[in-house]
């Protein structure tokens, strides 16, 4: 983690003295997502994202669009999670994560108009569901990895993205459980100023 905020810091210093068109700006949407694993619902939940951008221009088709994000991933339960579980809390709640993501994506400019995206997002916790189990363990880790791919349209100033999210880790912190990973689709605005 350490090493990658570390080349995201370089990358951006480096980057926005070289080139004129850095750009930096706000950005919101809608997070479609859920929890993949064993005793969660199938349908997708809605959440949202905000945070800022920015755009550092490599070329005149490659570019580096990294970003910091305030995202929430819910999820349901499904009716049969207390009998996959052991030692649940009578009150166990439907899980809603709270991630600070860091998003480095590479992106490709076919036109002026379309930007292609990828790449990796690492998402920091904020909260903690102990809900979930009677001794007040918490039951999910700390961090989730993930891959996304997208596109956005470059409308002057204003930036409209869709992506997919597909969770790379098992961020399941019960001990010889199943595996659960987040996914979901990210759509939103934002504006480089």
């Amino acid at each position: 983690m350490k090493k990658f905020l570390v080349i995201l810091l370089v990358a951006v210093t480096a980057s926005s003295t070289s080139f004129a068109q850095f750009r930096i700006g706000p950005k919101l949407g809608a997070n479609i997502g859920k929890i993949d694993g064993k005793g969660f619902d199938e349908q997708y939940k809605l959440g949202y994202h905000l945070g800022v951008f920015a755009e550092i221009p490599l070329g005149k088709k490659f570019g580096l669009q990294p970003e910091i994000l305030w995202n929430q991933i819910n999820s349901d339960t499904a009716t049969g999670f207390r009998a996959i579980y052991d030692n649940l809390d009578e009150n166990v709640k439907d899980p809603q994560l709270n991630y600070l993501s860091i998003p480095l994506l590479l992106s490709y400019k076919p036109s002026k108009f379309l930007s292609l995206q990828a790449g990796p997002q690492y998402g920091i916790l904020l909260n903690k569901n102990k809900t979930f189990i009677d001794n007040g363990k918490e039951a999910f880790k700390n961090g989730d990895f993930s891959l996304l791919l997208g596109a956005q349209l470059n409308i002057l100033s204003v930036r409209v993205y869709g992506r997919y999210a597909i969770g790379l880790n098992n961020i399941n912190d019960l001990p010889n459980q199943d595996q659960w990973k987040t996914t979901g689709f990210q759509l939103g605005v934002g504006i480089g100023l």
